[in-house]
């Protein structure tokens, strides 16, 4: 009866927070119902040194989004992009997944970004649709890359090294972003798109004009990615690095900003960090009952072979990225399905980025895909227009998500174990 109650609020859109804290409190009742279990969940995050990443990288996110950096970081890819056929839609689409890697979020990029780049990509020739497409669809593969807070939220849950998270994305990332790119150049070459005049003279003034910024993801990205620096360290480098530049240099963010914009960041990682201290305490009551071995067991006769796993495996995300955003299924998904994939021998970190992208695509895809609505509201257009644009791209998405889950040597060509 109480986890009918459970699932009637979780219908009923109670916030997730207070879902699982019933959820725990319920799942301790057998035991003497006493609260144990969740301060004991609480007292395991507060020991959690990584989770100091999530406000910082988050801060230096909201900050980014608060000023003039996408258009900059527009400038300075067209200038190098630009001169190809059909450039300008690869652009937008590395633009896209550049922010979305530095905000954390793939919606803020829609609202940050989106307003420079639809017009832009129509001014050129192309159509509405494929431009809503692009953004809509384009940027949500960023989550992979340093500094995306679902990666070290999923480092922190699964216990799998955060570097090697980024350092396994890394590939994948690049192939499904690649992928985007010929199908916007292929889609380019068909309309009869000319690339603009390629101008030293251009590069130069937009790396100027960007200079203070451009040497961020080498310091965030390169450093981890090296070894330099550790995720910790680089969240410090990128938040300090970031205050800097906006609020001192360039004076677009300013000082009187500063206190809406912590918190705004506080309210969104205060929220994931409740959530996953509920949900450790019903993880906890889910290891000791044995649930995922029960399920297992269940599966086995289904699902024959590591292959028959992992298809089933992407068509039980892609279904979930479509109602469930990323955080909320890190935290609630991820405990149940690391006993069973370590049941088929699925490398852990291959896991992981499978099960980013998974999400990630989730975000654009129909019928509840969040950007869908996100970008339905910020250009004012009909969500079913929306779902015809970004469904190309989702597909293409979907192509490369499964030429990543078939090749793990993608994944772990980088790393040394």
């Amino acid at each position: 009866m109480s986890w009918i109650i459970v699932l009637a609020l979780t219908l009923a859109g109670v916030p997730l927070f207070a879902v699982m804290a019933l959820s725990a409190i319920f799942a301790q009742a057998p035991q003497g119902g006493d609260l144990q279990g969740i301060v004991i969940s609480f007292y395991q995050i507060a020991e959690t040194p990584l989770l100091t990443t999530l406000p910082l990288f988050a801060f230096a996110g909201y900050l980014l989004a608060d000023s003039a950096a996408p258009r900059r970081l527009l400038r300075v890819s067209n200038a190098f992009l630009g001169w190809l056929p059909g450039g300008l839609s690869v652009v937008a689409i590395w633009t896209c997944a550049v922010v979305t890697a530095m905000t954390g979020a793939s919606g803020v990029t829609i609202v940050a970004a989106g307003g420079l780049l639809v017009p832009a990509l129509v001014a050129h020739g192309y159509s509405e649709k494929f431009a809503l497409g692009i953004v809509t669809a384009g940027g949500t593969v960023g989550l992979v890359f340093p500094p995306g807070l679902p990666v070290i939220l999923y480092g922190v849950v699964s216990e799998a090294p955060i570097e090697d998270l980024f350092r396994g994305g890394a590939l994948p990332g690049v192939l499904v972003l690649a992928a985007l790119s010929g199908y916007a150049l292929f889609r380019s070459y068909r309309l009869g798109m000319r690339g603009d005049r390629f101008s030293i003279a251009e590069i130069g003034g937009a790396l100027r004009e960007a200079i203070w910024e451009v040497p961020l993801p080498f310091l965030v990205i390169g450093g981890i990615y090296t070894g330099m620096i550790s995720v910790s360290e680089a969240a410090v480098v990128a938040a300090l690095y970031v205050t800097v530049v906006e609020i001192a240099i360039y004076r677009e963010v300013k000082i009187s900003r500063v206190p809406s914009i912590a918190r705004e960041c506080a309210v969104t990682v205060g929220g994931v960090l409740i959530i996953l201290g509920m949900t450790l305490a019903v993880t906890s009551y889910v290891i000791d009952a044995e649930l995922p071995q029960r399920l297992f067991e269940q599966v086995r006769d289904l699902m024959t072979s590591k292959a028959a796993f992992l298809l089933a495996l992407n068509l039980f995300l892609l279904g979930l990225g479509c109602v469930l955003d990323i955080f909320s299924a890190i935290i609630l998904i991820v405990p149940m399905l690391l006993p069973l994939a370590e049941r088929y021998e699925v490398d852990p970190i291959h896991l992981g980025v499978v099960f980013l992208i998974n999400m990630a695509i989730g975000y654009a895809t129909p019928p509840v895909g969040l950007n869908l609505f996100i970008a339905s509201v910020r250009f004012d257009k009909p969500v079913l227009m929306l779902y015809r644009a970004a469904l190309p791209f989702c597909a293409v998405m979907v192509l490369a998500l499964f030429a990543i889950t078939y090749a793990p040597q993608l994944t772990l060509c980088w790393l040394t174990r």
